[in-house]
């Protein structure tokens, strides 16, 4: 089992945890996914049917069995449909977040909340400026009253087009309007699609797939970009700071709190209660040293960005921290929240505290949050922590010894300041380190983790490849967590793994090779930091010009479908680890990996080796400066290591088969024989 269990993970201090989890017999991601046996194939190329109940349906196009659904419907039209559904998803789930943060600003913006207050005024006036709303005058509260309203409006607008939509260059509002894919209302896009996907409605697959980049435009434009806008209102503009990550951030002599999920309205607020004096008495009392803060997934980056709190781990680790014996709380609320968890907690003290009335979780302790009562909530939590303290059994308590300093807290604005100084913040820098090609291009590289591979390699060895190649390199979510416990998010890092190129510049302003701009929300971050580059010129005049590329090279959910395709539907090409649900149409596919070229100047690519998908990448970043006329990079860098040898290869899971693609191509689609 020990060698099975080094296959799972790159991160030690998971496999040590692991190995906990082994020994007292208790059941993890991995040992799930390996009962799952072989997983449906059909499923995996999304060419079966739930839409009606004549089904379900499953069809084998160019193989044996049916050829069509019940209804008559097509495979392409089935996979369209399904990819659809896909969006809406993920598009509804980060919209969700947005609108939350939004109603918490309005509160806000009444004077009568002890928690929600206008931190970061300066973006408060800065946005009011960009959307219209008188200044002058003006409380902060008045403003930010007017523009809770005018965002709240923007989700269920019924006519027009979003207000961000002009964020975007000109070019790729050109590209959406040709393809009828500019987004209106957040909510008109999802509900809008999901009508379309049912039975008896559209079933022109190319229509279909139009509607999910105009509701994952939605996404992107939308929902998403407002909630990182007025977070950054409400709870202060990350800036640059320094941390620490892995399970080691735990603490055996303190109460340890993990807040686990998305939504910051709370975590914010857990964070000043954790400093009350009254609540450190309490814990002291009750034998422990203070109170230890620590964060899993999108949730730990938010608060890592605005103050400094440590990360424990990612999307796969949520269950191991559990195992260390040391959490007294775990506090969940919505998206990537194992419902194992609950199991989990009969074999350890820890309690598993639910807090949204969107999100029940049988078996936890349910405290609910509502934005008019969070720090009473916020208070009452820590108390059960406390409280729970006692309860440890000390022979259970085993924390690896393991952790990475980080910095983060990149934003658009940050990078700007920082390149171009405090009094003259600009792009300029950046630009010009592109267009003489010290820095090759630009990478995103986000995304989950997914048992199916390796945890953590893929992220890790991508990122390497990149940087050692002089790409530079912006992270959100689990994917950057996953960065920052390899060394790879500290200034150090440059000078051990990048290239020179990106060594310059990062000795020049210190900054790591790899930027830390937070949680899967702020994805939107990537997008307006691209728009600066845009507007700063010399390296494009559109998205799809620019030498920029994405990438998530372990996802797992529906948001990684929606933020993907707003991705490729502004016209930056994305690579993923595993395919897409679609290699059962041939047709889809080509559209996706091909087709899309002409309508929005980007495609995705499916590539489950990191490295190759890297070099994928690379030769898209050479392919856009060539196309611009720009000069190959300053310091070029052959594919292989610099110690010599044949190209690496990951060790990696690959799943089920996912398709190799290289960019531009079409692949033939997998046949599925009975």
């Amino acid at each position: 089992m020990a060698d099975e269990k080094t296959k799972r993970s790159v991160d030690p201090a998971t496999l040590y945890t692991l190995d906990l989890a082994e020994k007292a017999g208790v059941e993890t991601v991995w040992d799930r996914l390996a009962a799952q046996k072989t997983q449906c194939k059909f499923g995996k190329q999304g060419i079966c049917c739930r839409n009606c109940f004549m089904g379900p349906c499953r069809v084998n196009p160019g193989g044996k069995g049916a050829q069509v659904g019940i209804c008559g419907i097509s495979a392409d039209a089935i996979v369209a449909r399904n990819l659809l559904k896909d969006v809406c998803v993920g598009t509804a789930a980060h919209s969700d977040h947005g609108r939350e943060i939004v109603k918490a600003l309005a509160l806000a913006a009444t004077g009568k909340s002890d928690v929600y207050k206008i931190r970061s005024p300066e973006k408060l006036r800065a946005l009011a400026e960009e959307y219209g709303i008188e200044r002058d005058g003006r409380s902060n509260e008045e403003i930010a009253g007017d523009l809770a309203q005018l965002f709240l409006a923007e989700f269920g607008k019924q006519d027009g087009q979003l207000l961000n939509v002009s964020r975007a260059p000109e070019e790729q509002q050109k590209n959406w309007a040709a393809a009828e894919a500019i987004p209106r209302g957040i909510d008109r896009e999802v509900v809008t699609s999901m009508h379309l996907t049912h039975i008896g409605v559209d079933n022109d697959p190319e229509h279909l797939i139009m509607a999910s980049v105009r509701t994952s435009l939605a996404d992107g434009y939308g929902g998403s970009m407002i909630g990182t806008d007025v977070s950054d209102v409400l709870f202060g503009k990350p800036h640059p700071l320094r941390s620490r990550v892995n399970l080691g951030v735990l603490k055996a002599d303190q109460i340890n709190i993990l807040v686990h999920g998305h939504e910051p309205t709370l975590s914010d607020v857990i964070v000043a209660a954790a400093t009350d004096p009254e609540l450190l008495a309490e814990a002291e009392a009750k034998g422990a040293k203070g109170i230890n803060l620590a964060g899993i997934c999108c949730t730990a980056n938010e608060i890592l960005m605005r103050h400094g709190v440590p990360v424990a781990g990612n999307f796969l680790q949520q269950e191991l921290a559990l195992m260390t014996g040391a959490v007294d709380v775990m506090l969940i609320d919505v998206q990537c929240v194992f419902p194992a968890l609950t199991e989990m907690q009969k074999s350890v003290h820890t309690k598993v505290v639910s807090t949204s009335p969107k999100a029940k979780f049988p078996g936890a302790l349910h405290i609910e949050f509502h934005e008019d009562d969070a720090m009473k909530t916020a208070k009452e939590i820590i108390r059960v922590a406390i409280d729970n303290f006692g309860n440890r059994d000390p022979d259970k308590v085993d924390i690896p010894d393991i952790q990475e300093n980080l910095v983060a807290g990149f934003t658009t604005e940050v990078v700007s300041d920082i390149l171009g100084g405090k009094y003259r913040p600009s792009y300029r820098p950046l630009n010009d380190g592109i267009a003489t090609g010290r820095i090759r291009g630009v990478a995103g590289v986000v995304g989950c983790n997914n048992p199916k591979f390796k945890h953590d390699e893929a992220h890790v060895l991508m990122v390497k490849e990149l940087i050692r190649n002089d790409v530079l390199v912006l992270q959100t979510g689990c994917s950057a967590i996953a960065c920052g416990k390899a060394g790879l998010l500290a200034p150090e890092a440059a000078l051990k793994y990048a290239g020179e190129g990106i060594q310059e510049i990062c000795r020049a302003v210190g900054l790591p090779p790899v930027l830390h701009l937070g949680s899967c929300v702020d994805n939107t971050r990537i997008l307006t930091a691209c728009a600066e580059l845009v507007k700063e010129g010399g390296i494009g005049d559109s998205f799809d010009k620019l030498p920029a590329v994405g990438a998530a090279p372990e996802w797992m959910s529906a948001k990684a479908i929606a933020i993907g395709m707003y991705f490729v539907g502004s016209g930056i090409s994305v690579v993923i680890g595993q395919s897409l649900p679609v290699e059962g149409s041939e047709y889809i596919v080509d559209l996706l990996t091909s087709t899309f070229d002409k309508h929005f100047g980007a495609t995705w690519t499916f590539e489950p080796d990191p490295i190759k998908a890297a070099h994928a990448m690379i030769d898209h970043i050479d392919k856009k400066r060539a196309d611009l006329g720009l000069p190959g990079p300053m310091y070029d860098v052959p594919y292989a290591p610099k110690t010599g040898g044949a190209t690496p290869t990951a060790q990696a899971s690959r799943g089920n088969g996912a398709a190799t693609v290289s960019v531009g191509s079409c692949p033939g689609a997998t046949r599925i024989e009975d």
